[in-house]
Protein backbone atom coordinates (compact mmCIF):
# COMPACT_ATOMS: atom_id res chain seq x y z
CA UNK A 1 0.00 0.00 0.00
CA UNK A 2 1.31 3.43 -0.80
CA UNK A 3 2.68 6.21 1.88
CA UNK A 4 0.01 8.66 0.26
CA UNK A 5 -3.01 6.02 0.82
CA UNK A 6 -1.59 5.51 4.74
CA UNK A 7 -1.66 9.01 4.84
CA UNK A 8 -5.22 9.71 4.45
CA UNK A 9 -5.97 8.29 8.14
CA UNK A 10 -6.91 11.55 10.45
CA UNK A 11 -4.76 12.02 13.63
CA UNK A 12 -6.69 13.30 16.40
CA UNK A 13 -4.53 15.73 18.82
CA UNK A 14 -4.48 18.53 20.75
CA UNK A 15 -2.06 21.68 20.54
CA UNK A 16 -0.05 23.92 22.56
CA UNK A 17 -0.44 27.54 21.26
CA UNK A 18 -1.05 31.19 22.29
CA UNK A 19 -4.84 32.55 22.24
CA UNK A 20 -4.10 34.40 19.15
CA UNK A 21 -3.72 31.07 17.12
CA UNK A 22 -6.42 28.68 18.34
CA UNK A 23 -8.98 30.33 15.76
CA UNK A 24 -6.43 29.22 12.92
CA UNK A 25 -5.60 25.47 14.65
CA UNK A 26 -9.70 24.99 15.65
CA UNK A 27 -10.34 25.76 11.75
CA UNK A 28 -7.30 24.16 9.84
CA UNK A 29 -4.67 22.71 12.03
CA UNK A 30 -1.92 20.79 10.08
CA UNK A 31 -2.58 18.50 7.33
CA UNK A 32 -4.37 15.48 8.30
CA UNK A 33 -4.27 15.93 11.89
CA UNK A 34 -7.46 17.06 13.95
CA UNK A 35 -7.03 19.61 17.11
CA UNK A 36 -10.37 19.82 18.79
CA UNK A 37 -8.84 20.56 22.05
CA UNK A 38 -6.00 23.26 22.40
CA UNK A 39 -3.92 23.65 25.91
CA UNK A 40 -3.70 28.04 25.69
CA UNK A 41 -0.17 29.81 26.28
CA UNK A 42 -1.07 31.74 29.29
CA UNK A 43 0.91 34.84 29.65
CA UNK A 44 -0.86 35.62 33.00
CA UNK A 45 2.10 35.89 35.54
CA UNK A 46 1.87 37.49 38.82
CA UNK A 47 4.26 40.04 37.79
CA UNK A 48 0.79 43.04 38.27
CA UNK A 49 1.39 42.34 41.85
CA UNK A 50 5.10 44.13 41.97
CA UNK A 51 3.43 47.45 41.37
CA UNK A 52 0.47 46.79 43.63
CA UNK A 53 3.37 45.85 46.00
CA UNK A 54 5.31 49.14 45.27
CA UNK A 55 2.50 51.70 45.52
CA UNK A 56 1.13 50.04 48.50
CA UNK A 57 4.75 50.97 50.17
CA UNK A 58 5.06 53.98 48.46
CA UNK A 59 1.10 55.16 50.56
CA UNK A 60 2.69 53.57 53.80
CA UNK A 61 6.02 55.06 53.15
CA UNK A 62 4.27 58.65 52.35
CA UNK A 63 1.93 58.05 55.90
CA UNK A 64 5.35 57.38 57.63
CA UNK A 65 6.94 60.49 56.43
CA UNK A 66 3.82 62.83 57.03
CA UNK A 67 4.03 61.25 60.83
CA UNK A 68 7.50 61.91 60.88
CA UNK A 69 7.62 65.22 59.40
CA UNK A 70 4.73 66.16 62.36
CA UNK A 71 7.25 65.56 65.25
CA UNK A 72 10.71 67.17 63.60
CA UNK A 73 11.80 70.32 62.75
CA UNK A 74 12.27 69.15 59.08
CA UNK A 75 8.61 69.04 58.16
CA UNK A 76 8.69 70.81 54.97
CA UNK A 77 11.10 67.96 53.64
CA UNK A 78 9.65 65.45 55.09
CA UNK A 79 6.16 67.06 53.52
CA UNK A 80 7.84 66.89 49.95
CA UNK A 81 8.93 63.34 50.42
CA UNK A 82 5.56 62.41 51.10
CA UNK A 83 3.83 63.47 48.38
CA UNK A 84 6.90 62.01 46.42
CA UNK A 85 5.82 58.75 48.19
CA UNK A 86 2.06 59.33 48.09
CA UNK A 87 2.45 59.78 44.00
CA UNK A 88 4.33 57.26 43.41
CA UNK A 89 2.40 55.01 45.06
CA UNK A 90 -0.80 55.87 43.16
CA UNK A 91 0.86 55.40 39.87
CA UNK A 92 2.30 51.92 40.84
CA UNK A 93 -1.28 51.22 42.57
CA UNK A 94 -3.01 52.23 39.04
CA UNK A 95 -0.65 50.59 36.94
CA UNK A 96 -0.80 47.35 38.74
CA UNK A 97 -4.91 47.95 38.74
CA UNK A 98 -4.87 48.01 35.27
CA UNK A 99 -2.11 45.24 34.66
CA UNK A 100 -4.26 42.79 36.32
CA UNK A 101 -7.66 44.24 34.59
CA UNK A 102 -5.79 43.43 31.66
CA UNK A 103 -4.96 39.46 32.27
CA UNK A 104 -7.71 38.99 33.76
CA UNK A 105 -9.93 39.02 30.74
CA UNK A 106 -10.05 35.91 28.92
CA UNK A 107 -12.26 35.48 24.96
CA UNK A 108 -13.53 32.47 24.21
CA UNK A 109 -13.77 32.02 20.50
CA UNK A 110 -17.61 31.09 19.16
CA UNK A 111 -18.34 27.45 18.77
CA UNK A 112 -15.98 26.27 21.75
CA UNK A 113 -16.16 25.90 25.02
CA UNK A 114 -13.15 26.87 27.72
CA UNK A 115 -12.41 24.25 30.66
CA UNK A 116 -11.80 26.76 33.72
CA UNK A 117 -9.66 25.47 36.47
CA UNK A 118 -9.13 26.95 40.06
CA UNK A 119 -5.73 25.57 41.97
CA UNK A 120 -5.58 23.16 38.91
CA UNK A 121 -9.27 21.98 39.45
CA UNK A 122 -12.08 21.73 37.04
CA UNK A 123 -14.77 24.30 38.39
CA UNK A 124 -16.50 25.08 35.27
CA UNK A 125 -16.77 25.52 31.71
CA UNK A 126 -16.92 29.07 29.88
CA UNK A 127 -18.92 29.84 26.99
CA UNK A 128 -18.12 32.14 24.11
CA UNK A 129 -17.51 35.85 24.51
CA UNK A 130 -15.33 37.69 27.09
CA UNK A 131 -14.62 36.94 30.65
CA UNK A 132 -13.14 37.98 34.08
CA UNK A 133 -10.83 35.71 35.68
CA UNK A 134 -10.70 38.13 38.86
CA UNK A 135 -8.71 35.50 41.04
CA UNK A 136 -4.89 35.42 40.43
CA UNK A 137 -4.66 31.27 40.39
CA UNK A 138 -8.16 30.42 38.11
CA UNK A 139 -7.36 29.88 34.63
CA UNK A 140 -8.68 28.29 31.17
CA UNK A 141 -6.71 25.19 30.57
CA UNK A 142 -8.31 23.70 27.46
CA UNK A 143 -10.40 25.50 24.65
CA UNK A 144 -12.53 22.69 23.47
CA UNK A 145 -14.24 22.61 19.81
CA UNK A 146 -18.35 21.45 20.85
CA UNK A 147 -20.04 23.11 17.61
CA UNK A 148 -17.79 21.90 14.37
CA UNK A 149 -18.71 18.27 13.39
CA UNK A 150 -15.38 17.30 12.99
CA UNK A 151 -14.32 14.56 10.22
CA UNK A 152 -12.47 11.54 10.81
CA UNK A 153 -11.33 9.13 8.30
CA UNK A 154 -9.87 5.88 9.02
CA UNK A 155 -8.93 3.60 6.29
CA UNK A 156 -9.27 -0.34 7.42
CA UNK A 157 -6.32 -2.46 6.25
CA UNK A 158 -6.44 -6.29 5.28
CA UNK A 159 -9.84 -6.39 6.31
CA UNK A 160 -11.42 -10.33 5.54
CA UNK A 161 -14.61 -10.65 4.10
CA UNK A 162 -16.69 -13.77 4.85
CA UNK A 163 -14.60 -16.05 2.35
CA UNK A 164 -11.74 -14.85 4.56
CA UNK A 165 -10.24 -13.08 1.79
CA UNK A 166 -8.48 -9.84 2.91
CA UNK A 167 -9.35 -6.48 0.97
CA UNK A 168 -7.05 -4.11 0.09
CA UNK A 169 -8.55 -1.67 2.20
CA UNK A 170 -11.97 -0.04 3.10
CA UNK A 171 -12.21 3.98 3.66
CA UNK A 172 -14.62 4.74 6.63
CA UNK A 173 -15.44 8.21 7.07
CA UNK A 174 -17.51 9.82 10.09
CA UNK A 175 -18.18 13.01 12.01
CA UNK A 176 -18.46 13.65 15.37
CA UNK A 177 -19.00 16.61 17.66
CA UNK A 178 -17.54 16.93 21.52
CA UNK A 179 -20.69 17.58 23.12
CA UNK A 180 -19.25 17.79 26.53
CA UNK A 181 -16.32 19.04 27.13
CA UNK A 182 -15.46 18.38 30.62
CA UNK A 183 -16.39 15.27 29.92
CA UNK A 184 -13.71 14.75 26.84
CA UNK A 185 -10.86 16.51 28.89
CA UNK A 186 -11.17 14.99 32.30
CA UNK A 187 -11.52 10.97 30.97
CA UNK A 188 -9.83 10.41 27.61
CA UNK A 189 -8.31 13.82 25.89
CA UNK A 190 -7.37 14.04 22.32
CA UNK A 191 -4.82 11.81 21.72
CA UNK A 192 -5.91 8.69 23.86
CA UNK A 193 -9.59 9.12 21.89
CA UNK A 194 -7.33 9.15 18.41
CA UNK A 195 -7.00 5.77 19.45
CA UNK A 196 -10.03 4.49 20.82
CA UNK A 197 -11.74 5.99 17.62
CA UNK A 198 -9.79 4.28 15.33
CA UNK A 199 -9.89 0.85 17.36
CA UNK A 200 -13.66 1.52 17.27
CA UNK A 201 -13.74 2.11 13.60
CA UNK A 202 -11.33 -1.13 13.25
CA UNK A 203 -13.15 -3.31 15.01
CA UNK A 204 -17.14 -1.84 13.83
CA UNK A 205 -15.47 -2.30 10.05
CA UNK A 206 -14.41 -5.61 10.41
CA UNK A 207 -17.69 -6.89 11.90
CA UNK A 208 -18.95 -5.33 8.76
CA UNK A 209 -16.50 -6.86 6.54
CA UNK A 210 -16.86 -10.50 7.64
CA UNK A 211 -20.73 -10.26 7.34
CA UNK A 212 -20.42 -9.10 3.58
CA UNK A 213 -19.24 -12.31 0.64
CA UNK A 214 -16.45 -10.92 -1.35
CA UNK A 215 -18.03 -10.63 -4.44
CA UNK A 216 -20.19 -8.20 -3.36
CA UNK A 217 -17.71 -6.09 -1.41
CA UNK A 218 -18.11 -3.28 -3.49
CA UNK A 219 -21.67 -2.95 -2.08
CA UNK A 220 -20.33 -1.66 0.86
CA UNK A 221 -19.74 2.05 -0.80
CA UNK A 222 -22.66 4.03 0.16
CA UNK A 223 -24.54 0.93 2.41
CA UNK A 224 -26.32 1.51 5.05
CA UNK A 225 -24.13 1.77 8.04
CA UNK A 226 -26.69 3.31 10.74
CA UNK A 227 -25.98 0.04 13.16
CA UNK A 228 -21.93 0.85 12.92
CA UNK A 229 -22.92 4.53 13.96
CA UNK A 230 -25.38 3.47 16.51
CA UNK A 231 -22.54 1.17 17.95
CA UNK A 232 -19.88 4.22 18.00
CA UNK A 233 -22.33 6.78 19.43
CA UNK A 234 -22.85 3.90 22.34
CA UNK A 235 -19.18 3.40 22.90
CA UNK A 236 -18.01 7.05 22.68
CA UNK A 237 -20.89 8.25 24.77
CA UNK A 238 -19.08 7.70 27.47
CA UNK A 239 -16.16 10.38 26.82
CA UNK A 240 -18.56 12.66 25.60
CA UNK A 241 -18.29 12.78 22.29
CA UNK A 242 -21.68 11.55 19.55
CA UNK A 243 -21.38 10.23 16.22
CA UNK A 244 -23.56 12.79 13.32
CA UNK A 245 -22.49 10.89 10.66
CA UNK A 246 -20.80 8.13 8.79
CA UNK A 247 -20.07 6.25 5.53
CA UNK A 248 -18.00 3.87 3.58
CA UNK A 249 -16.43 6.03 0.66
CA UNK A 250 -14.43 3.26 -1.26
CA UNK A 251 -13.53 0.07 -1.23
CA UNK A 252 -10.65 -1.57 -2.48
CA UNK A 253 -10.14 -5.21 -3.84
CA UNK A 254 -7.05 -7.35 -4.11
CA UNK A 255 -5.41 -7.01 -7.65
CA UNK A 256 -5.86 -10.40 -8.19
CA UNK A 257 -9.80 -10.49 -7.08
CA UNK A 258 -10.08 -7.30 -8.72
CA UNK A 259 -9.30 -9.02 -12.59
CA UNK A 260 -11.57 -11.70 -11.78
CA UNK A 261 -14.21 -8.95 -11.28
CA UNK A 262 -13.01 -7.58 -14.33
CA UNK A 263 -13.38 -10.43 -16.12
CA UNK A 264 -16.90 -10.88 -14.61
CA UNK A 265 -17.65 -7.43 -15.35
CA UNK A 266 -16.55 -7.78 -19.12
CA UNK A 267 -18.36 -11.38 -19.36
CA UNK A 268 -21.89 -9.31 -17.86
CA UNK A 269 -21.81 -6.45 -20.21
CA UNK A 270 -21.84 -9.22 -22.68
CA UNK A 271 -24.25 -11.27 -21.10
CA UNK A 272 -26.15 -8.00 -21.04
CA UNK A 273 -24.88 -6.65 -25.21
CA UNK A 274 -26.52 -10.37 -25.69
CA UNK A 275 -29.85 -9.76 -23.10
CA UNK A 276 -30.52 -6.54 -24.80
CA UNK A 277 -30.04 -8.00 -29.03
CA UNK A 278 -32.25 -11.21 -27.62
CA UNK A 279 -34.71 -8.67 -26.06
CA UNK A 280 -34.94 -6.35 -29.43
CA UNK A 281 -35.20 -10.05 -31.60
CA UNK A 282 -37.63 -10.59 -29.23
CA UNK A 283 -39.58 -7.44 -29.38
CA UNK A 284 -39.31 -7.69 -33.42
CA UNK A 285 -40.70 -11.09 -32.84
CA UNK A 286 -43.93 -10.31 -30.17
CA UNK A 287 -44.38 -7.15 -32.77
CA UNK A 288 -44.56 -9.25 -36.03
CA UNK A 289 -46.77 -11.37 -33.65
CA UNK A 290 -48.98 -8.66 -32.56
CA UNK A 291 -49.29 -7.88 -36.24
CA UNK A 292 -50.34 -11.31 -37.36
CA UNK A 293 -52.54 -11.45 -34.48
CA UNK A 294 -54.13 -7.74 -35.48
CA UNK A 295 -54.69 -9.28 -38.66
CA UNK A 296 -55.91 -12.01 -37.76
CA UNK A 297 -58.20 -10.32 -35.58
CA UNK A 298 -59.41 -8.19 -38.48
CA UNK A 299 -59.92 -11.33 -40.61
CA UNK A 300 -62.23 -12.43 -37.56
CA UNK A 301 -63.77 -9.69 -37.07
CA UNK A 302 -64.68 -10.00 -40.66
CA UNK A 303 -65.62 -13.96 -40.73
CA UNK A 304 -67.82 -12.50 -38.01
CA UNK A 305 -69.44 -9.73 -39.79
CA UNK A 306 -70.26 -12.35 -42.55
CA UNK A 307 -71.58 -15.21 -39.87
CA UNK A 308 -73.34 -12.22 -38.39
CA UNK A 309 -75.57 -11.49 -41.79
CA UNK A 310 -75.95 -15.26 -43.02
CA UNK A 311 -77.03 -15.83 -39.24
CA UNK A 312 -79.21 -12.77 -39.62
CA UNK A 313 -80.07 -13.81 -43.13
CA UNK A 314 -80.69 -17.66 -41.93
CA UNK A 315 -82.99 -15.68 -38.97
CA UNK A 316 -84.94 -13.98 -41.20
CA UNK A 317 -85.75 -17.13 -43.70
CA UNK A 318 -86.68 -19.06 -40.11
CA UNK A 319 -89.17 -16.07 -39.41
CA UNK A 320 -90.49 -16.68 -42.89
CA UNK A 321 -90.45 -19.72 -42.69
CA UNK A 322 -92.12 -20.20 -39.12
CA UNK A 323 -94.77 -17.54 -40.59
CA UNK A 324 -95.45 -20.04 -43.73
CA UNK A 325 -95.60 -22.21 -41.35
CA UNK A 326 -97.95 -21.21 -39.02
CA UNK A 327 -99.94 -19.85 -41.74
CA UNK A 328 -100.49 -23.63 -43.05
CA UNK A 329 -101.25 -24.71 -39.46
CA UNK A 330 -103.28 -22.51 -39.25
CA UNK A 331 -104.99 -22.94 -42.49
CA UNK A 332 -105.18 -26.23 -42.10
CA UNK A 333 -106.28 -25.95 -38.48
CA UNK A 334 -109.63 -24.29 -39.93
CA UNK A 335 -109.59 -26.68 -42.64
CA UNK A 336 -109.39 -29.68 -39.65
CA UNK A 337 -112.58 -27.06 -37.90
CA UNK A 338 -114.32 -26.75 -40.20
CA UNK A 339 -114.38 -30.85 -41.51
CA UNK A 340 -115.41 -30.92 -37.75
CA UNK A 341 -117.99 -28.72 -37.92
CA UNK A 342 -119.61 -30.22 -40.67
CA UNK A 343 -119.01 -33.52 -39.44
CA UNK A 344 -120.66 -32.77 -36.26
CA UNK A 345 -123.37 -31.22 -37.94
CA UNK A 346 -123.67 -34.24 -40.68
CA UNK A 347 -123.24 -36.52 -37.22
CA UNK A 348 -126.37 -33.73 -35.57
CA UNK A 349 -128.42 -34.51 -38.46
CA UNK A 350 -127.99 -38.42 -38.42
CA UNK A 351 -128.83 -38.56 -34.81
CA UNK A 352 -132.01 -36.66 -35.29
CA UNK A 353 -132.94 -38.84 -38.50
CA UNK A 354 -132.07 -41.58 -36.27
CA UNK A 355 -134.16 -40.19 -33.22
CA UNK A 356 -137.10 -39.71 -36.17
CA UNK A 357 -136.54 -43.19 -37.28
CA UNK A 358 -136.46 -44.71 -34.27
CA UNK A 359 -139.37 -42.88 -33.20
CA UNK A 360 -141.14 -43.76 -36.51
CA UNK A 361 -139.75 -47.45 -35.37
CA UNK A 362 -141.61 -46.93 -32.32
CA UNK A 363 -144.89 -45.92 -33.61
CA UNK A 364 -144.85 -48.75 -36.05
CA UNK A 365 -144.24 -51.42 -33.80
CA UNK A 366 -147.57 -53.29 -34.25
CA UNK A 367 -146.89 -53.23 -37.89
CA UNK A 368 -143.28 -54.21 -36.96
CA UNK A 369 -144.49 -57.37 -35.22
CA UNK A 370 -147.18 -57.92 -37.76
CA UNK A 371 -144.27 -58.23 -40.04
CA UNK A 372 -142.10 -60.43 -38.17
CA UNK A 373 -145.11 -62.80 -37.81
CA UNK A 374 -145.79 -62.76 -41.15
CA UNK A 375 -142.31 -63.29 -42.33
CA UNK A 376 -142.49 -66.69 -39.68
CA UNK A 377 -145.33 -68.00 -41.39
CA UNK A 378 -143.67 -67.54 -44.81
CA UNK A 379 -139.92 -69.25 -43.30
CA UNK A 380 -142.03 -71.84 -41.69
CA UNK A 381 -144.09 -72.47 -44.74
CA UNK A 382 -140.84 -72.82 -46.86
CA UNK A 383 -139.31 -74.74 -44.49
CA UNK A 384 -141.81 -77.42 -44.34
CA UNK A 385 -141.97 -77.95 -47.76
CA UNK A 386 -138.10 -78.80 -47.62
CA UNK A 387 -138.26 -80.87 -44.71
CA UNK A 388 -137.64 -84.96 -45.38
CA UNK A 389 -140.43 -87.07 -45.70
CA UNK A 390 -140.57 -89.85 -43.82
CA UNK A 391 -140.59 -93.36 -45.06
CA UNK A 392 -142.14 -96.70 -43.19
CA UNK A 393 -140.12 -99.63 -43.95
CA UNK A 394 -142.19 -102.69 -42.83
CA UNK A 395 -139.81 -105.85 -41.80
CA UNK A 396 -141.43 -108.82 -40.62
CA UNK A 397 -139.41 -109.87 -37.44
CA UNK A 398 -141.54 -112.13 -35.84
CA UNK A 399 -141.28 -115.34 -38.30
CA UNK A 400 -138.50 -114.35 -40.13
CA UNK A 401 -135.20 -114.77 -40.01
CA UNK A 402 -132.47 -112.42 -38.39
CA UNK A 403 -130.10 -112.45 -41.35
CA UNK A 404 -133.24 -111.18 -43.50
CA UNK A 405 -133.63 -108.00 -41.19
CA UNK A 406 -130.72 -106.83 -41.28
CA UNK A 407 -130.10 -106.57 -45.12
CA UNK A 408 -133.57 -104.89 -45.15
CA UNK A 409 -131.79 -102.63 -42.86
CA UNK A 410 -128.49 -102.20 -44.83
CA UNK A 411 -130.68 -101.67 -48.52
CA UNK A 412 -132.71 -98.85 -46.97
CA UNK A 413 -130.15 -97.03 -45.99
CA UNK A 414 -128.59 -96.89 -48.74
CA UNK A 415 -131.94 -96.37 -51.23
CA UNK A 416 -132.50 -93.32 -48.50
CA UNK A 417 -129.83 -90.62 -49.90
CA UNK A 418 -131.01 -91.63 -53.32
CA UNK A 419 -134.65 -91.04 -52.61
CA UNK A 420 -134.16 -87.89 -51.16
CA UNK A 421 -132.40 -86.19 -53.90
CA UNK A 422 -134.99 -87.37 -56.48
CA UNK A 423 -136.97 -84.21 -57.34
CA UNK A 424 -141.01 -84.29 -56.25
CA UNK A 425 -143.94 -85.31 -57.94
CA UNK A 426 -146.15 -82.58 -59.64
CA UNK A 427 -149.12 -83.33 -57.17
CA UNK A 428 -146.86 -83.29 -54.37
CA UNK A 429 -145.88 -79.40 -55.27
Amino acid sequence: MSAARINRRSVISEEVAPWSEIPQLLRGGEAGTLVPVIIPRHRRRLWWLLPLWLGLFAVLTGVMLTVRGADSAAEVAYDALAVLSYVFGACMLLIGGLWWWRSSIVEIEQGTNGVLTHYGAISRTLEPGRHYLWHPWSRVDFVVDTATEIPYSAPVVACPTRENVPLRSIEFFLKFRITDAVLFVRTIGAGNFDLVLSSAVQDAIRQRGRQVPTERAYDLRGSDVADMQELLTRQLSHYGVRITGCNIPDVQLPAQYQQHLATRERVAKERTAYDQEWGLMRKRRIDSLQMDIERAKKVRDARIVEVKAALNKAREEVAQLLEEQETNAQRVRFEIETRGRSGLIAAENEARAQRRLAQAYRDNRAVLQYELARRRLEVGAVLAQKAPRPVVVHTDGAGGSPDGGALSTLLTAQLLPRLSALPPADGEQ
